[in-house]
């Protein structure tokens, strides 16, 4: 789904960001989003900026800009891999922020910094979220920041204009899910499966009683991740989820393209097949009024 810029009558009446617009967007098509996540800086900035747009033009719909960490505990082996080589290169938290001020000459693609708390805390939160949202950034999803322990994060966050996304768990209480989603704004991230990230065969059995539970407590869009890596997920979400999230498999991509005009084909090409099967697979929802 394509997002137009938006038109100073659209801002003036909600003053709602990218990511709602995208999602109120996919509602009326009746169509499963595609949230496409990549580690930025894997190899460089320089390459994750040609990517991106890439990813945009095959059918993403919103792209989570992965920032590199040293002890990425909710990451497997592909994403770890990917900050190693991000952190290599000399990726920043402040480079992943330059990098989206220049993507923002480029595409209007919503974009999401998915990171660890550390690097934000070190930089200082007002001089994120200030930087941030002037970069052209749409929303932020802090992995291991609670909603019990983000009250200063999210008021600077949301004072800048930037959506607040947390995660939810197969783990997590009706309660707890709904502690979540009320601190959460843009959509509601479900993790579909314990442990960390990485593609899978199969999706859990439980995956539908964990969407059902999310939707009892929220009216936010939901996105599952976790393990999701081949057109038939994205298929058997369109009838359970508003938005489905791809990382590893497209990490994998990267990782062993021999160049980055072989990456950006390679995520393309995925993507374009992922995003088929979210607008024509046979679970697809109706539009919803």
């Amino acid at each position: 789904m394509r997002l137009a810029p938006a038109t100073m009558g659209e801002m003036a009446i909600a003053m709602t960001t990218r990511i709602t617009r995208c999602f109120d967007a996919l509602r009326r098509a009746g169509e499963l989003g595609l949230v496409a996540y990549i580690t930025a800086g894997d190899p460089t900035l320089d390459a994750t900026e040609r990517i991106v747009p890439a990813l945009a033009d095959a059918g993403a719909d919103v792209v989570e800009l992965g920032v590199p960490f040293s002890d990425p505990l909710a990451d497997g082996p592909t994403i770890q891999r990917a900050s190693e080589r991000a952190l290599r290169s000399g990726t920043t938290l402040a480079g992943v922020l330059g990098l989206v001020k220049n993507l923002r000459q480029r595409t209007e693609v919503p974009l999401v910094l998915f990171s660890y708390f550390n690097p934000v805390l070190q930089m200082g939160l007002e001089r994120f979220a200030e930087t941030a949202a002037t970069a052209g950034a749409d929303g932020v999803l802090i992995t291991d920041l609670t909603p019990e322990e983000a009250g200063e994060y999210r008021q600077r966050v949301a004072a800048r204009g930037l959506d607040t996304i947390f995660l939810g768990a197969p783990t997590s209480t009706d309660a707890r899910l709904k502690r979540i989603a009320e601190s959460s704004t843009g959509f509601l991230y479900l993790i579909s499966r314990t442990g960390v990230t990485g593609a899978r065969d199969t999706l859990p059995e439980d995956l539908p009683a964990l969407v059902r539970r999310a939707r009892a407590v929220t009216s936010l869009p939901i996105a599952v991740g976790f393990g999701i890596s081949l057109p038939g997920h994205v298929s058997i979400l369109g009838g359970l989820a508003d938005a489905a999230v791809v990382g590893s498999a497209l990490v994998a991509e990267i990782e062993k393209a021999p160049s980055v005009d072989a990456a950006i084909a390679a995520v393309g090409e995925r993507v374009r097949l992922l995003k088929q099967a979210a607008t024509q697979g046979i679970s697809r929802r109706e539009a919803r009024p």
